[in-house]
């Protein structure tokens, strides 16, 4: 517990050093460059109101770093609230003129100099749906440019919408989802069987959608759990009482397959924030199992408002294995599966997002 406690960052960053991060400059160091998440951004004066310097917390170390890169403030201060989810380093907006852009502003690698701005068609609204709140985005590759790159938006209630931004005249395909458990569940990709899903509220289903055999019939798996703990009459009741989200998240290295349960409940001193309570990992099986674990080996799992990914922890010097990184809005947490410890901090993020080891182009 000691070592967690040291090892999360709460409050104020501290800037303990300040990265030569430019547009066109990269230090060698990105290219093992671990998971982050974005804190704020210094603002860049009066020249440049709506500018600003990057800070963020890497996953592997102990304080906040400074860097040079500049960033929009709309996107990292949650005033704006344009950010409408994130997915391999690239952020989705949403602003008046109701069209969805991809921006690759926070991506580390990234030019501050020339931004990458990637127009998605505009949003067509299936008859008794909606298309202004956005559960979360996600995406089939690492960048929308790639031709085959399939992007999906899910809103809140029955639309699913895909499309391939790639590709001239793109256009949106909208797909009703018929059965309410996925109506308020985040959208993933899954690279072992090339579709997107979606676990059902409760997380006893999982249905698979895709552009072809699947657009207008779900693939639908039905999970049985096994191994459950045994719990205390307490830690029962505050699970119940909690707010329960469920994601699920795929190892590239080990082809295996998580089930996560994130357990958060409202703090109780008088502020309204939420505080991871627990969290709990299932290993999903081909035949439908989906068995508890403490144990899943040399992996760290990232949840937040982007889509959920997995890391191999010994690729990252300081990071530790078995542990499960969570963010959100009002809090950053850290689980360790082994024996369940959390340590967590209360504190504003405007840009509520993990994102993955950033790739450089060679």
């Amino acid at each position: 517990m000691a070592m967690l406690l040291s090892r999360l960052r709460l409050g104020k960053p501290v800037f303990v050093r300040s990265s030569l991060l430019h547009s066109n400059a990269l230090s060698n160091s990105l290219l093992q460059n671990p998971p982050y998440h974005v804190f704020t951004a210094d603002p860049s004066g009066p020249r440049y109101p709506d500018l600003g310097k990057l800070i963020i917390f890497e996953a592997n170390g102990y304080d906040s770093t400074h860097l040079e890169k500049k960033v929009p403030m709309e996107l990292v201060d949650g005033k704006a609230r344009v950010t409408i989810g994130s997915s391999h380093g690239w952020v989705a907006t949403l602003k008046d003129d109701g069209i969805v852009r991809l921006q690759d502003d926070l991506n580390l690698v990234a030019s501050d100099t020339d931004p990458k701005r990637i127009p998605l068609p505009p949003l067509v609204t299936l008859p008794h749906c909606q298309t202004k709140v956005v559960t979360n985005v996600a995406m089939s590759s690492s960048s929308p440019e790639d031709e085959d790159c399939v992007v999906a938006l899910k809103f809140l209630g029955p639309q699913l919408s895909l499309c391939r931004p790639a590709q001239r005249n793109s256009e949106w395909t909208n797909i009703r989802i018929e059965n309410p458990c996925f109506y308020s569940s985040p959208v993933m990709f899954s690279k072992k069987d090339g579709t997107f899903r979606i676990l059902g509220s409760g997380g006893h289903l999982i249905g698979s959608w895709d552009l072809h055999k699947h657009k207008n019939k779900p693939k639908i798996q039905r999970l049985r759990f096994k191994n459950l703990p045994e719990l205390t009459k307490t830690k029962r009741e505050l699970l119940h009482s909690c707010c329960t989200s469920q994601h699920l998240v795929e190892s590239t290295t080990t082809n295996e397959t998580f089930l996560v349960k994130w357990y958060r409940k409202d703090t109780s001193n008088g502020v309204v924030k939420m505080k991871t309570r627990a969290v709990m990992v299932f290993k999903l099986y081909e035949e439908g199992k989906a068995v508890y674990t403490q144990d899943i080996g040399d992996l760290c799992i990232f949840l937040s408002k982007s889509e959920p990914f997995c890391v191999t922890a010994s690729s990252f010097p300081g990071m530790c294995p078995n542990e499960v990184h969570t963010l959100d809005v009002d809090e950053h947490a850290l689980v360790d599966l082994s024996d369940s410890s959390i340590i967590s901090g209360i504190c504003t993020f405007g840009s509520p997002y993990y994102f993955p080891p950033p790739k450089i182009d060679s």
